[in-house]
């Protein structure tokens, strides 16, 4: 996409569109060196954000447009507790603030000053509407920040810990009784992997992503590239929960799957398309049998719950129906942008006249939302009940699949034709485009945040917490128009304060803590504005050095920040035990992943090095036996690693379940597809008794041990 020349003029019109757009004309790249991103990208964004820029009229139209928005929606506003509120362009002096009860009250401004109101502040927070003047406003009251872990657990200085694992990988034993065995983990394994945690002391458990892929195209099924982010992964769902071991059992026999269900969930890495075959077929013969024979409080609960799930949950269930039929064999198109053009509008008459007639099949889908969703609720209660003070923390995606049912019913907030991405840094020089959604800014602050608010709902709704992917992205997000390089991108400015503000109360409505993943290159001032809302960072041993010298030397526990939880390692990066032994950097000289400047030998022998910085951090610490060696073992010290990591004053430690378990294997390799086992590796041990063996145990209470210590 290299850019055409264009007149001085409309050079400078374009980049006064952009820079009022939020788009960054000048940037900084990873080196220092400034940068300034091609007209015919800049155009391309300002499509995407439905500003015309094609010519010097178009630009002038379209400054003019962004003027009359002006930064704030006439409909909604978004306010601190205990703040004074402002109103615009209004004579009345007096209002009524109506709270999410319906109660109401008179409410008078302190004084006008040009057609602006000046309000009392509101001191609850939540969502009122505000009326007067003959108008009739939203308003979300945020409190000052998100719930601290302290506050969940009623301890003013926690140094709490929980497990971090991918829930796919869980098992459960199944005795041999086909309705037990699920070919993946689901969500009665995460109940039962909560109070094994709980009985060990563990107050939270971090799951993976588990928002709803495509029922009907089991080949997708990397967790950070869902369908929707506002409903759940049916694939997790037990129906033996709701519909009885019995029902199920006697389904699976009738189909003649037990035998290959239990083959499936022996393999030690998961066959997703064949898990997924087998399970609807499994689900669809139950749904069949529930439509005659449900119970009559079955039923209820399943009214109830499509009921309250509303045109989001129907408009999901109709795409994943859709989408079924426009797949081959009984279709040609894999992405909804590729159907007839009256069934691309979720809500115009196409789709609900076909919806009418395939309401058996739309509803099929509602009973596959009601059994994951009653699942996940499930296993949050079995956490609580098990002692935990948070329970789940549930991920969200920075983005998902353009072909899914989100980006396919909520088309007016979703940036068509770019992607989220990274510019060129000194780890990836060709820079990414990850292939997902982003949320358009522009529609976002039209809609009063319709679109954002949903999603941290959704994410919420059946958690103690959420860890929100990517969180940069709600300051700015590098996005790469469709068919350019990820060089070819340039940063789009996201209105951070007021997004900040609406997952603070989201959380403050849930009882709930915010972890915002910001690893990577982070804008200067963003992490303390974070810390200001309450939002806790990430803080990853590899990524705790200072200094310059080879080897960085490992910064100690006390000088990690409070702020931030704590933990070994992430889905993306390498196990304790692969780190010690250099199990990644074998696996990247393999698939020839290794940077122009690195070698193998080269890496194995910095490894070396490295291993002795942290062996020493680890002495300095006392975290080691007072007689250990001076030189690093051999075998990874994982026990020692843990108490190293859970000395840090971080409020909450997550431990992931392959450190637990001391494995090598690393759940996901970037920069790989499917040249790695990515999101397919399953646990050995039962989810119920994964704190049985020693190893395990012994690691376990160095990290309870050590946390519960002042």
């Amino acid at each position: 996409m290299n850019s055409h020349a264009i007149p001085e003029d409309e050079r400078q019109a374009l980049a006064m569109l952009a820079e009022r757009a939020g788009i960054a004309v000048h940037w900084t790249d990873a080196r220092g060196r400034p940068q300034r991103v091609g007209d015919d990208a800049v155009r391309a964004l300002l499509k995407a954000l439905e500003l015309p820029a094609g010519s010097v009229a178009q630009i002038r139209d379209s400054i003019e447009q962004l003027a009359h928005e002006g930064d704030e929606h006439d409909g909604f506003l978004v306010a601190d507790v205990g703040a004074p509120i402002t109103l615009h362009g209004v004579r009345d002096m007096r209002f009524e603030l109506i709270d999410e009860a319906g109660q109401a009250r008179d409410v008078t401004a302190h004084g006008m000053d040009d057609s602006i109101a000046h309000l009392p502040a509101v001191d609850t927070p939540g969502y009122y509407r505000l009326r007067g003047d003959g108008r009739e406003w939203s308003l979300a009251v945020a409190p000052r920040h998100c719930p601290s872990v302290g506050e969940i657990m009623e301890n003013a200085t926690p140094r709490t810990w929980g497990v971090a694992v991918q829930l796919y990988s869980l098992r459960r034993a199944h005795d041999a009784r086909p309705a037990r065995a699920a070919g993946l983990g689901d969500f009665t394994a995460l109940a039962q992997l909560a109070g094994a945690a709980a009985a060990r002391g563990a107050q939270a458990i971090a799951i993976s992503p588990v928002h709803a892929m495509f029922a009907a195209d089991p080949g997708r099924y990397s967790p950070y590239a869902p369908s929707s982010r506002l409903f759940l992964n049916s694939l997790y769902a037990d129906p033996c929960q709701l519909l009885g071991e019995a029902a199920v059992g006697a389904a699976l026999n009738a189909l003649g799957l037990g035998d290959e269900i239990m083959r499936l969930d022996d393999l030690p890495l998961i066959d997703w398309p064949a898990v997924a075959r087998l399970r609807m077929k499994l689900m669809r013969r139950l749904y069949d049998e529930f439509r005659v024979d449900g119970s009559p409080a079955l039923h209820a609960d399943f009214d109830a719950f499509r009921m309250a799930g509303g045109e989001p949950l129907e408009s999901h269930a109709r795409f994943e129906a859709l989408h079924a039929r426009h797949l081959p064999p009984l279709g040609d198109a894999t992405d909804w942008r590729d159907w007839p053009t009256d069934l691309r509008d979720p809500s115009g008459p196409g789709v609900r006249a076909w919806a009418h007639a395939h309401d058996k099949d739309v509803a099929y889908h509602v009973f596959l939302q009601w059994l994951a969703a009653r699942g996940l609720e499930q296993a949050q209660r079995a956490a609580r009940e098990a002692g935990m003070a948070i329970g789940l923390i549930s991920d969200l995606a920075v983005g998902t699949d353009p072909g899914g049912s989100h980006a396919w019913s909520r088309q007016a907030d979703i940036l068509a034709d770019v992607s989220p991405g990274a510019p060129p840094d000194l780890y990836n020089p060709l820079g990414q485009s990850w292939g997902l959604t982003a949320f358009s800014p522009r529609s976002l602050r039209r809609s009063g945040y319709a679109a954002f608010r949903e999603m941290l709902h959704a994410s919420l709704a059946y958690t103690g917490g959420v860890r929100v992917d990517h969180v940069l992205g709600l300051a700015r997000m590098w996005l790469v128009p469709r068919d350019a390089s990820a060089k070819e991108g340039a940063y789009l400015r996201y209105p951070l304060d007021d997004m900040l503000r609406l997952v603070a109360l989201e959380a403050w409505r849930h009882r709930a803590i915010v972890v915002g993943e910001n690893l990577g290159t982070v804008p200067e001032g963003f992490n303390d504005r974070i810390e200001r809302a309450g939002m806790l960072g990430m803080n990853v041993l590899w990524f705790q050095r200072e200094g310059w010298s080879d080897p960085t030397p490992f910064q100690p526990p006390s000088s990690w920040s409070p702020s931030s939880i704590a933990l070994t390692t992430t889905h993306d990066l390498p196990t304790v035990a692969g780190w010690w032994t250099g199990t990644d950097i074998g696996w990247r000289a393999r698939l020839h992943l290794l940077g122009e400047d690195e070698n193998e030998d080269g890496m194995h022998q910095q490894r070396a090095r490295d291993r002795g910085a942290l062996w020493h951090a680890m002495r300095q610490a006392g975290c080691v036996a007072h007689d250990a060696p001076h030189e690093p073992p051999q075998e990874a010290p994982i026990e020692d690693v843990l108490r190293f990591v859970s000395h840090t004053p971080a409020p909450l430690m997550l431990v992931p379940t392959e450190d637990l378990l001391g494995l090598n294997e690393q759940p996901n390799l970037p920069g790989t597809i499917d040249q790695h086992p990515n999101w397919r590796r399953r646990l050995g041990a039962d989810a119920a008794r994964l704190f049985d063996g020693e190893a395990v145990r012994r690691r376990a209470d160095a990290v309870a041990d050590t946390r519960s210590t002042p």
